[in-house]
C-alpha cells in the first residue's frame, strides 16, 4: 500500500518537478561510505592466473576476448574504470534519467507512469480487414495504432496501377479507404503510428480529411505520420519525386501539424535500410542519424526553427542480435543526439531522441521458424533494457507471409508478460551502474560519433551516397556476417548448425493479388463514380499551384475524391534526376537457405540427393563426437547421411575393421546399389595415423569421383599424409561449411541458385 501511494504521487509530478527534486537530492546527497574491508579484493592479474588455470593451457587472450561487427571487443572482465589499464571512471554521477544528455533515458521516472508503447503493426492488405485486426490488437493489449501500409501507397501509386497491391500492408488509394480504415478507431486517445515512405503529405491529409469528416478533433490526435525520403532514395536507388520536392512537403507537413496537431510527428527516420542490408550497430546509427541531420538542415533552410522539427522527429531503430551491443546502441545513440542537437542550439527539451524499435528482420530466418521467437525474445528484452518510447514486435513467421491469430498472439504478449510477469515497468535505467554496459556504451558513442563525424566531413549523407561510402561499408559488414556463417563462428540454429531434417515448411498462404486488386480497385471506381469532375480538377490546379497551405489544399483535393496518385503528380510531376546505388536488403542465413531449397528442387525432380557414408572407424564412444558433428555439418544442405555403429576388430567375425568399411561402403545406399557421393572418415586424431593410411585409398578407389573426407583438422605435419592417401577435404570447425555443401551440390548435378552479393 505505501508503494502504490508513493507511485501515485509520482505520477502527481510533472517530470520537471521530479527532476528539479532529483537534482537537489543529488546536490545535498551525503550517503555514507560502505567498506568491504573484510574481503580481500583480487588483482587483475591474480584473476587472469585463476582463468588460466582453468583453461588448461588454451590461450587466454583468444579464449576469452570475443570482437564483434562495431569493432568493439568484449573484455572478460569489467571493473569500476573501463578496464585493467584504464585510468578514466565510467559510471554516471551527474545525471539522473531525463536529464543532461539522456544516456541514462529519455524520461526522469522510465516506464513507471508511461509504459513503452505496444505498436503491433497491422498489414492486412483490404481497410476493413485491416480496421479489424487494429480494433483486435488494441483489445488483446497493444497500446499503439500502428498501420503498416503497402509498398505502392508508399509511392503515392493508385492500387489500379499497382504491381503488388497489400505486399507489405494496407491498400489506400483514396479518401473512403480511409475512412474505411479509421473507422471506430479512438484516435483521441490512442496513439496514432504510420511510416509513410516519401513524404508524410498524403496521408497525414487522408487522416486528416477523414477525423474532420467524422466531426473529430485533429489537435487531440498523438504519435507519428511519417516520411523519410532519403532512406527510400537509397532502398530505390532513384525517387518518383523531387527531393526537393519532399523537402517542401515536410516544411509543410511540420508547419501544418504544428498548428493543428502539436501532438503528431511527420519525420520518421528509420534504420530499416541499413540494418536490413546488414550494417553494424555503429553504422546503422551513424547513418540514421547522418539522415537525420540532413533533414535539419533542409528544414532550417526554409525557415522551421530547430524546435518544431525537433518535435517533428521521431527514430526508429532494428535491434539485432548481440545482446549487449543493442542495449548500448540505444543508449549511446540517445547520449550522441543529445549533442548534435546542442550543436544545432536546441534547448535540453528538444534534445531527447523519441525512440521506435523492431527486432531487426536480417536476423530472421525461413528453417526452424519457431527460433524466431527466441531471438525475438532477446531482441524485444535489449531494447526494453536500452530504453525505448514504443516497439512492434514481429510475428516469428514474417519471413514467409504475413502474422496469422496464433503468431501475432504469440508477438504481442511478450510485451505483457515483459510488463506484467517480469517487472520491467519497475527499474528506471536498469543498465546503469553496470561496468559492463557503461563501458560498451561508452565506446559505442565514441565509435558512433566517430563514423557519423566521417559522413559529414565528405559534405553530408548524399554526398556520401553518390560516392558510394556507406553503401560499400555496410557491403563489407554484410560479407564478414556471411562468412562468419559460411565458416560457422557465428550459429543460426536450424539453418546454419542443427539443422532439422524432418521439418515441413510452413505454408506461405500467398494471397489473391489480383482479386485483391480488382475489389479495391472497384471500390475505388464506385467512390468516385459521382464525384463532381470539374471540382477535383480544381483542387487539383490549387494544390498545383499552391507554394503554401500545401497540407489544407491536399485536404481538399482528397475530399474531392482525389487519389493519392493524382495528389502526388499534382506536386511533382516528373521523377527526381538523383540516383545512387541501392542497399539491397538481406537476411543472414539467406544464402544457406537458398542452398537448402536447391536439394529439396532436386529430390523433387530426380528422387535423388547427395548420398554419404560414415566411415566411422572403431567403438561408438571413440567415433561418435565427429560422427554428429559430419552428420550436423553436411544436413545443413538436407543431404542425406547414412548412419552406423562403428567398424571394428572382432575376433569372432573374419576381416578388418577397414575390410568391413570397405565392404559396406561398396554395398551402396540402396537395394539398387545406388553409389554414395561422398565418405567421411570419423575416429580420433590417435588412431587417424594408423587408420587413414590403409583406409583411405581403398574408399577412394570405390567412391571413384566422389569425395572423400576426413573428419577433423588434420595436425600440420600430417595433413600432407592424409592428402597422399586420398583424402580430400577436411570437416572441422575451420571448415568452410558453405562452400564445401555448395561443391557436393555442384558435383551432383544440381542446379545453383547462387547469387552476388550487393
Amino acid at each position: 500500500m505505501a508503494e502504490q501511494n508513493t507511485q501515485e504521487s509520482v505520477k502527481q509530478l510533472t517530470d520537471k518537478e521530479l527532476e528539479a527534486i532529483l537534482r537537489k537530492s543529488n546536490e545535498k546527497a551525503d550517503f555514507p561510505e560502505v567498506k568491504f574491508d573484510e574481503f580481500e579484493k583480487p588483482t587483475y592479474e591474480e584473476w587472469v592466473e585463476a582463468c588460466n588455470a582453468l583453461l588448461k593451457g588454451k590461450p587466454f587472450d583468444k579464449i576469452m576476448f570475443t570482437k564483434t561487427y562495431e569493432g568493439i571487443t568484449f573484455d572478460p572482465i569489467y571493473t569500476w574504470r573501463t578496464g585493467p589499464s584504464a585510468t578514466d571512471k565510467i559510471l554516471p554521477t551527474d545525471d539522473y534519467p531525463g536529464m543532461g544528455d539522456f544516456l541514462r533515458g529519455a524520461t526522469v521516472n522510465g516506464y513507471k507512469c508511461a509504459p513503452w508503447g505496444i505498436a503491433q503493426a497491422c498489414d492486412e492488405t483490404l481497410p476493413k480487414e485491416n480496421n479489424e485486426l487494429l480494433k483486435h490488437e488494441i483489445d488483446r493489449g497493444s497500446t499503439v495504432y500502428n498501420v503498416r501500409i503497402d509498398t505502392a501507397t508508399a509511392d503515392g501509386i493508385d492500387v489500379m496501377d499497382a504491381e503488388k497491391p497489400g505486399d507489405i500492408g494496407v491498400s489506400i488509394t483514396a479518401l473512403e479507404d480511409m475512412h474505411t480504415l479509421l473507422d471506430g478507431l479512438d484516435m483521441e486517445k490512442i496513439p496514432f503510428m504510420m511510416y509513410a515512405g516519401t513524404s508524410s503529405l498524403r496521408m497525414l491529409a487522408l487522416v486528416a480529411a477523414t477525423l474532420k469528416a467524422k466531426g473529430k478533433d485533429v489537435s487531440k490526435v498523438k504519435g507519428v505520420i511519417g516520411a523519410n525520403p532519403i532512406a527510400q532514395l537509397i532502398k530505390r536507388g532513384k525517387l518518383n519525386q523531387p527531393l526537393e520536392e519532399l523537402y517542401d512537403e515536410m516544411v509543410e507537413s511540420i508547419r501544418w501539424t504544428r498548428k493543428n496537431a502539436p501532438q503528431l510527428r511527420t519525420i520518421f527516420v528509420r534504420s530499416d535500410i541499413f540494418s536490413n542490408g546488414g550494417a553494424n550497430a555503429v553504422q546503422e546509427v551513424a547513418y540514421t542519424f547522418a539522415i537525420a541531420v540532413e533533414y535539419i538542415r533542409e528544414m532550417q533552410k526554409r525557415g522551421i526553427d530547430i524546435h518544431d522539427i525537433a518535435q517533428s522527429l521521431q527514430f526508429a531503430f532494428n535491434t539485432g542480435a548481440t545482446f549487449y551491443i543493442e542495449i548500448a546502441k540505444l543508449r549511446a545513440a540517445r547520449q550522441v543526439w543529445s549533442n548534435i542537437m546542442k550543436a544545432f542550439g536546441a534547448e535540453e527539451k528538444d534534445r531527447s531522441c523519441k525512440i521506435h524499435a523492431r527486432p531487426a528482420m536480417f536476423t530472421k530466418t525461413i528453417f526452424d521458424i519457431g527460433v524466431n521467437m527466441l531471438r525475438e525474445t532477446t531482441q524485444i528484452f535489449s531494447a526494453v533494457v536500452g530504453g525505448v518510447d514504443s516497439y512492434e514486435n514481429d510475428p516469428y513467421d514474417a519471413t514467409v507471409r504475413k502474422g496469422d491469430e496464433f503468431s501475432r498472439r504469440i508477438a504481442r504478449n511478450v510485451h505483457i508478460m515483459l510488463q506484467e510477469e517480469f517487472g520491467m515497468l519497475r527499474p528506471i535505467d536498469p543498465a546503469g551502474g553496470s561496468w559492463g554496459i557503461e563501458a560498451l556504451t561508452k565506446e559505442m558513442a565514441e565509435k558512433i560519433w566517430g563514423e557519423f563525424q566521417k559522413i559529414e566531413s565528405l559534405g553530408g549523407i548524399l554526398k556520401a551516397l553518390k560516392e558510394e561510402y556507406p553503401q560499400q561499408q555496410i557491403l563489407e559488414i554484410l560479407k564478414q556476417r556471411f562468412k562468419a556463417l559460411d565458416l560457422r563462428k557465428d550459429s543460426a540454429v536450424g539453418t546454419n548448425m542443427y539443422p532439422n531434417m524432418t521439418e515441413e515448411l510452413l505454408d506461405p498462404r500467398p494471397e489473391d493479388v489480383p482479386a485483391l486488386k480488382k475489389e479495391l480497385s472497384e471500390g475505388v471506381e464506385k467512390y468516385r463514380a459521382d464525384m463532381d469532375k470539374d471540382f477535383l480538377k480544381e483542387k487539383l490546379e490549387e494544390l498545383k499551384a499552391a507554394d503554401t497551405d500545401i497540407v489544407e489544399k491536399a485536404i481538399a483535393a482528397f475530399s474531392a475524391g482525389a487519389t493519392i496518385s493524382e495528389v502526388r503528380t499534382a506536386r511533382a510531376a516528373k521523377a527526381d534526376s538523383i540516383e545512387v546505388r541501392k542497399i539491397y536488403a538481406h537476411r543472414w542465413t539467406e544464402r544457406f537457405e537458398k542452398l537448402r531449397f536447391d536439394t529439396q528442387a532436386f529430390k523433387k525432380e530426380t528422387g535423388k540427393n547427395v548420398e554419404i557414408f560414415l566411415a566411422n572407424m572403431g567403438p561408438i564412444p571413440q567415433h561418435k563426437a565427429r560422427a554428429d558433428f559430419s552428420t550436423s555439418f553436411l544436413q545443413v544442405g538436407e543431404f542425406s547421411v547414412h548412419l552406423n555403429n562403428g567398424f571394428q576388430d572382432d575376433e569372432d567375425k573374419p576381416g578388418s575393421r577397414w575390410d568391413k568399411c570397405v565392404e559396406a561402403l561398396k554395398a551402396g545406399c540402396d537395394d539398387k546399389g545406388t553409389p554414395y557421393d561422398c565418405a567421411v572418415i570419423c575416429s580420433t586424431d590417435a588412431t587417424y595415423p594408423e587408420d587413414v593410411p590403409a583406409l583411405a585409398p581403398r574408399l577412394k578407389e570405390v567412391l571413384g569421383k566422389g569425395t572423400l573426407f576426413l573428419a577433423g583438422a588434420a595436425p600440420k605435419d600430417m595433413e600432407a599424409v592424409y592428402r597422399e592417401a586420398g583424402i580430400d577435404e577436411f570437416i572441422s570447425v575451420k571448415a568452410n561449411c558453405y562452400d564445401i555443401l555448395r561443391m557436393l551440390q555442384q558435383k551432383k548435378g544440381m542446379k545453383i541458385t547462387e547469387e552476388e552479393v550487393k
